[in-house]
């Protein structure tokens, strides 16, 4: 009973892994992330991450009992969807908003699919993508400075021209100053000066003295979870490092305001829920494609994508949409870049 191969019906290689144990270790390498969102944020951020569990597991349940089907709240699947939904909204959200989100995401973007294995979407994201069309207002202004720091990681304090904002809208309001110049010329001084402290503010984005979302709170907590499922194969490489690698080389390019190549890539990366997304939301196992080739073009996509709605959208961020759209190319990918069998043509 110990061989690895037997002579019967695919598959041939047996795994001790299982979906429990895959969404249990995506869940734990989240817990370090939305502890220190706790710390930065106050117990606020705590409940929406608990409200937001609950909703999901049981809008789940719910919605299986009414279509007779077996109870699969304990395979991980939701509270990975409800704890993913959490971290994309900011702490000071009124606690019904997530519960909206929540039962969205788990209800639209995943079971009237089928379940779990048949969405085409990330159901997160579709709970995130319809708070923000819907109440934008609560998803984009965010109030609540982390303990330690400020929204935006810097001090605006003496800048009179920009608004205390996180740093993304920061920048996009800093960007739009300096490439217009002749519009703005009282502001330029500020602008320069709240550009620069942008730029030399990495050590804030990286521990997570920031404002943004919950789940954006700390570079380094989610750095180390994501490396942590590569370690254990959970994820692979080439989602993540093609995002991330593409919104650095084209943020480096076009995202400056001095011309071309004048743009900081580290910034970008390091900034909003671009690491959350590559690692925790672009990799999912249901809703990106499975070939090499697929992958790669997936993750370049969605840096594609991020970039562009970054610098020339009507968001500062783009990382949800980017995916989501990407999830739609996905059955696309996998058909094209599926390798040809052995002795085909």
């Amino acid at each position: 009973m110990e061989r690895k191969f037997y002579i019967s019906s695919s598959p041939h290689i047996t795994d001790t892994d299982s979906i429990p144990k895959i969404m249990y270790s995506v869940i734990g390498a989240l817990i370090p992330a939305g502890a220190a969102s706790i710390y930065f944020f106050g117990w606020q951020a705590f409940w929406v991450i608990i409200v937001t569990i609950i909703t999901a597991v049981l809008t789940e349940g719910i919605i299986q009992k009414l279509l007779k089907r077996p109870l699969n709240i304990g395979d991980g699947s939701a509270i990975l969807t409800g704890i993913l939904l959490a971290y994309n909204v900011p702490a000071e959200v009124p606690l019904w908003l997530p519960v909206v989100g929540a039962f969205v995401g788990i209800a639209v973007g995943k079971m009237s699919f089928g379940g779990l294995g048949y969405n085409p979407l990330n159901p997160a994201l579709v709970g995130r993508a319809f708070l923000t069309a819907s109440w934008p207002v609560y998803m984009t202004v965010f109030e609540t400075a982390p303990r330690g720091g400020t929204l935006s990681g810097i001090d605006l304090s003496n800048i009179d021209a920009i608004t205390e904002a996180t740093p993304l809208n920061v920048f996009a309001s800093v960007r739009e100053i300096l490439l217009h110049k002749s519009q703005f010329t009282d502001q330029v001084p500020d602008a320069m000066q709240a550009l620069s402290q942008l730029y030399s503010s990495y050590s804030n984005l990286f521990t997570g003295r920031i404002g943004g979302c919950i789940g954006e709170t700390s570079a380094l907590l989610l750095l180390i979870g994501g490396f942590y499922l590569m370690y254990r194969r959970i994820i692979g490489w080439k989602i993540p490092t093609t995002y991330i690698l593409t919104v650095g080389v084209l943020t480096w390019i076009f995202g400056g305001t001095d011309g071309f190549f004048t743009g900081d890539p580290l910034f970008h990366i390091l900034s909003g829920g671009l690491i959350l997304g590559a690692f925790f939301m672009a990799t999912d196992m249901v809703t990106t494609p499975v070939t090499f080739k697929g992958r790669l073009i997936f993750g370049t996509g969605c840096g594609i994508l991020t970039t562009v709605i970054r610098l020339w959208g009507g968001y500062p961020e783009g990382v949800s949409y980017s995916i989501l759209l990407m999830n739609l190319t996905t059955p696309l990918l996998d058909r094209y870049t599926k390798p040809k069998k052995f002795g085909g043509k």
